[in-house]
């Protein structure tokens, strides 16, 4: 979808200073509602919009400063690092699944701060065993990642 038409969504939906950074989901905006009601509103104007069962996962200024100031990898050129957003407890299940499969040379994980990172080399992200439960269905409402750039551009726009 068009980051465009995402952001005309939420503007319609009354949200505020819409913006979007990079194309791939990440919508930076302005509200007085409260989280929950904001998730909700926002997943049904999506879903309206889109014509499909939409999941967000709303992080605020302070949760986004967390993620990145808590990183616990070092940037390396052979190396992505990605960051996680999801429901509560996430950040567990999603340490069980990456220590039960098979690992590249130096591939880690950690939750620091009830934030799960991922450190993989790079060209293995979706062949590694825990790269191919990110697209697990049952798990698809329960959190989405980015590379842990991405949530830096993110705080920058804010």
């Amino acid at each position: 979808m068009k980051m465009a038409e995402v952001c005309a969504v939420f503007e319609k939906a009354e949200m505020e200073n819409v913006t979007s950074v990079l194309a791939s989901g990440n919508i930076i905006f302005s509200s007085d509602k409260d989280k929950t009601e904001l998730k909700t509103a926002l997943e049904k104007a999506m879903s309206k919009h889109f014509d499909y069962d939409a999941f967000l996962f709303l992080k605020d200024k302070k949760e986004i400063e967390t993620i990145c100031n808590k990183n616990p990898f070092e940037a390396h050129p052979d190396f992505h690092i990605y960051g996680f957003a999801g429901i509560s407890g996430i950040e567990k299940t999603l340490m069980i699944e990456f220590e039960k499969g098979k690992k590249a040379e130096n591939e880690e994980a950690k939750i620091i701060a009830d934030n799960f990172y991922w450190k993989v080399p790079k060209g293995n992200t979706l062949e590694s065993d825990f790269g191919k439960i990110l697209g697990r269905k049952n798990l698809k409402n329960a959190f989405t990642s980015r590379n842990i750039n991405t949530f830096e551009k993110v705080l920058k726009k804010l």
